[in-house]
């Protein structure tokens, strides 16, 4: 049923590192639904860390649907999702690799409404325009990062984008959508990514172990209030 709420084309926000963030089971069904319906299809997937096992598990799931599930994918590490990487290296998907820090301090400049962000991280590198911008492939060709003189200096400008998705994932949540990430190995940027959201108009869905009751939570233990979340996916496994 969450699968189902991720429209066609929607640029789709993830947070984590490793296993740590990612909702497995939603992804598995975002898979399926493709596979026996074709939609969700054409999404935008943005990514900071790499986001898997080194195996099966993680955004690569996505990539078992074959061509059209993903068509754009940006991330600071994309080497670990082997099937999205194939894909990519034959040309049919779009791919970005970007800085991690640029990408996860990008999401708090979208939640704020800000264009985007203005930093030195990045020149002379290949993410410089002057060396490629981050493409990865042929077939990429929209242009992510801008060289700006600012006082004198230059920097590189990473524009900002509306997030239509939030997939996200915590331990935790109470009857009002409070996440609490109890048994996650980091407190990543899921708060950011649920506000960059939120802040474009577009959904937060988190997948989490258990659902309890209103006000059992304490206050401290929320890492991104239920305020913040539309869907909440309680994982069979």
């Amino acid at each position: 049923e969450a699968a189902k709420k991720i429209p066609d084309g929607a640029t789709v926000g993830l947070a984590g590192m490793g296993l740590s963030g990612w909702a497995e089971e939603i992804a598995c069904a975002i898979r399926d639904n493709f596979k026996e319906m074709g939609h969700p299809c054409s999404l935008n997937l943005k990514q900071g860390s790499a986001m898997g096992d080194w195996g099966e598990r993680g955004v690569t799931r996505l990539g078992e649907a074959g061509e059209g599930l993903v068509t754009k994918w940006c991330g600071a590490h994309v080497g670990s999702a082997f099937t999205l990487r194939d894909l990519a290296v034959s040309n049919k998907l779009e791919c970005h690799c970007l800085p991690q820090g640029v990408i996860v301090n990008l999401w708090r400049e979208i939640a704020s409404g800000r264009p985007g962000l203005i930093t030195k991280v990045g020149l002379g590198t290949f993410v410089d325009p002057r060396l490629g911008g981050g493409k990865m492939n042929e077939c990429t060709k929209e242009e992510l990062v801008k060289l700006i003189d600012f006082e004198g200096e230059e920097y590189l400008f990473y524009k900002a984008f509306p997030l239509d998705v939030a997939l996200l994932r915590g331990t935790i949540a109470d009857e009002n959508g409070n996440i609490s990430f109890a048994h996650e190995s980091v407190i990543n940027e899921g708060l950011a990514v649920a506000e960059a959201a939120k802040n474009s108009g577009g959904i937060v869905i988190v997948q989490v172990e258990y659902v309890t009751k209103a006000g059992t939570l304490n206050p401290k233990d929320v890492k991104i209030p239920g305020i913040l979340v539309d869907y909440v996916v309680e994982a069979k496994d």
